[in-house]
This record gives C-alpha cells, structure tokens and sequence, in this order.
C-alpha cells in the first residue's frame, strides 16, 4: 500500500481547516488593498483628507475637506474596523484548527516557503500568477490522496514557483514585491538571476514556462530563464489545498496536477545536466507519485486518454513506469 487513508477526524480537521483559512485570508486580501489608513489633517489653517502610506507617516493629499471627504473617512473606518474583526476572529479559530492538524501528524509543510506562499496569496498571486513547482508541493499531494503517501521524499531548503500569469501590469514588480514584504534581506544571486536568497541563505527560485516568459514585467525580480519542461505543468488540473507548516501556521498550496508533475520528476531524473545529488529523489519522487494516484486519486485518471495526450519526451516513461506496475501486480 502506497497511501494510508487518513482517519475520519484527520479529514474532518482538513475540512475545517481550509473553510477557516478561507475566510481568514479574505479579510486579510480585502485589507491589504485599503490604504494604510486615512486621518484629517491640519495644513496652514485649512483641512484636507490625507492617505498615510506607511508606518513613518508619508503621505499624500487626497483633496480638501469636505462633506463627500468626511463620508469617505468614515466609511474607511467602518469598514477597516469590520475587515479587522473578521480577520481577527477567523485567525483564532484557525490556530486551533492549526494545533489539532499539528496533533494529528498531518503533512507539515516548512515555515520558511510557507511565510511566502501565504504572502503570494494574500497578494492574490497565488494560483492566478504563481504555483507551487518543487517538493513543496508535496503535502498538497497527500491531501490529494486523502492520505499519507508513504515513503515520498518531502525535505526542501528551499522554495521554487512558477509564474503562470497571462498578462502583466507595466511597471509591476509583484514578485520582489512579495519576497520584500516577506523578508527584506532577500537579494538577487548575480550569478543565477532566476533565484533569490536571503540573509539566511534560503533560496527562492521562480520558473516559468517559454509561452509565459513574456507577461513577467522586464523589472521584476528575480527573472525566470524559459524552460521547456515547465510547459507540462500548465497542463491538467491544479491541485489545491491548505496545509500547516512546522511553526503552527497555515498556507494555501496551488500545485500542478499530480500525474504531469510526476512525469515531470521522471524526466528530470534521467538528464545528465541534473545534480546527480538530485536525481535519485525526482525518481523516488515520480515514480510513488504515480502509484500513489493509481491507488487513491481517480480524480486524476491514468487512462488511454491520458497516455494520448503526453509528448514524445513523456510518453515513455508512462510506458515503462505503467509496464513495471504491471509486472509487479501480477508477481
């Protein structure tokens, strides 16, 4: 047996877990798009509406006071004040749903790429610009399966993502903005301009696929290289789900669809410009994948279908992995 079905209080906790991080991260997304706050101030005797941009109290003027100015102050305020309690309320019964998922011995995923996937998805990148590409994706994968995926290697120093937005804002800078607002020290590697580290040496690299490379703005940061392999995991369905990292806290993981990231790790472990360090565990790794969607995910059929559908570089790979599964069944 590959998968070990959770029991039916670890799905309960799953449930209520990801309906709880919902409403707790619409509040935050519907806060982080009003202005940091907005106060009357006093200028040479007259009076204006000013937005504060910041903690050291920049701003700027939004106009002379007037009735329609002191309508708009108060509904911000109003408002501001209902986004925080429903933040607020939901983040507290997140946290105990957080500690009994933790209790549990459900798949954790690490503190560090969680602090950025849940900042991508405050942002509302997550899913519409970015997707979780590397071993992170794995806790994903086990809820997905609705259990355990034995002996599937799940240890990342780590965070790789993949941009798949289809356009672009000129002079955005979504993705450094969202490293910044996660940790300041993070600086781009002059030598690898796709990755991104911080003073802790943990490392951020963001990927795409060549028919996205042109809807990152050239300014943003770090810049993915085109790479040909991630064009197979825009395909299919994307997986979706809330997990726990090791600090106790939640986040939100969007993953490619299972079966192309599985073939994907295939491919991968048999290129020679791959770390040799490496190698090994994208076997592992795609090949328990694999068996573990045959077992307990037939939401992901392995079909005629499916086989048609893959490129010349996948194709036999399913075959050969398809062909030993045969071959074992039947000993």
């Amino acid at each position: 047996m590959i998968v070990y079905p959770f029991s039916d209080e670890q799905a309960r906790v799953l449930i209520n877990l990801h309906q709880q991080y919902e409403v707790w991260i619409e509040a935050e997304r519907a806060l982080a798009t009003m202005p940091y706050n907005l106060i009357r101030k006093e200028v040479n005797g007259y009076s204006y509406l000013y937005e504060v941009l910041d903690r050291a109290n920049n701003g700027k003027s939004l106009g002379p006071w007037s009735d329609e100015q002191e309508a708009r102050l108060t509904t911000y305020r109003s408002d501001k004040a209902d986004w925080q309690m429903r933040r607020d309320t939901s983040k507290a019964r997140l946290d105990e749903s957080c500690q009994l998922y933790r209790a549990l011995r459900l798949p954790t995923l690490a503190s560090a790429a969680g602090a950025i996937i849940r900042e991508a998805d405050r942002r509302s990148l997550l899913g519409h610009k970015l997707i979780v590409v590397g071993t992170n994706a794995m806790p994903a994968y086990h809820v997905e399966a609705a259990g355990m995926i034995r002996d599937i290697p799940d240890e990342t120093l780590d965070c790789d993502l993949a941009w798949t937005g289809t356009t672009f804002e000129e002079g955005q800078q979504p993705i450094w903005d969202m490293l910044k607002a996660v940790d300041r020290t993070f600086t781009i590697n002059t030598e690898r301009s796709f990755q991104a580290r911080n003073a802790k040496a943990y490392e951020v690299e963001i990927l795409a696929a060549p028919s996205r490379i042109g809807t990152i703005f050239r300014t943003d940061r770090p810049m993915p290289i085109p790479l040909a392999e991630q064009e197979w995991l825009l395909n299919g369905r994307f997986v979706d789900h809330v997990v726990v990292c090791r600090d106790g806290t939640a986040a939100r993981i969007v993953a490619p669809d299972p079966r192309w990231f599985a073939l994907q790790k295939l491919w991968m472990a048999r290129q020679s410009k791959r770390n040799p360090l490496k190698r090994p565990k994208d076997l592992r790794q795609g090949t328990t994948l694999l068996d573990a969607i045959r077992q307990a995910m037939p939401q992901y059929p392995l079909d005629d279908a499916f086989e048609r559908s893959l490129p010349g570089d996948l194709a036999p790979l399913y075959v050969d992995w398809s062909n030993a599964g045969a071959i074992s069944g039947a000993l």
